[in-house]
């Protein structure tokens, strides 16, 4: 009965130890995946938004340039806003339906850009892209009772 006793003993404590390690094993992945999903769901916001205000604010503006000039500020604010970078040449806009500017024609805005991994270096493995890509395409009317231009 003694030596039952002292394996019995000997196991106090084990089913702590195990909950933990597989608590470790199952929670940690989990959280890292929350986080990324959370992260690209983010920049997929930012996206959608930067396209969208983007289109609006060239859509209202006096000329091409102006129009340009204040799509990419507003492309550039609205990721800022969740803390990413608008990428060099990653904003593309493309006049459809008639000269740029004209009432009835269209602002076509798309933008691109790639979402680093959580705590992951970027130079991880050579070749390999650790990020993922989020993309939105947006379409904006200029007004059709607007003065042309």
């Amino acid at each position: 009965m003694h030596a039952r006793r002292r394996s019995n003993q000997d196991d106090e404590g084990s089913a702590l130890v195990e909950f933990v390690a597989l608590a470790l094993l199952v929670l940690v992945p989990m959280i890292y995946m929350v986080m990324a999903v959370a992260r690209v769901q983010s920049a997929a916001y930012a996206v959608t938004t930067a396209v969208r205000e983007a289109g609006r604010v060239y859509a209202t503006s006096g000329s091409d340039v102006e129009g340009r000039q204040r799509a990419l500020s507003a492309a550039e604010i609205a990721l800022a806003d969740h803390g990413l970078e608008l990428p060099a040449g990653g904003l593309h806009l493309r006049c459809a339906g008639g000269p740029c500017l004209t009432p009835g024609s269209r602002v076509e805005v798309s933008l691109s850009l790639s979402v680093p991994l959580p705590f992951l270096p970027q130079n991880l493995s050579a070749g390999t892209d650790l990020a993922i890509p989020v993309s939105a395409d947006h379409v904006e009317v200029v007004d059709t009772y607007r003065e042309p231009q």
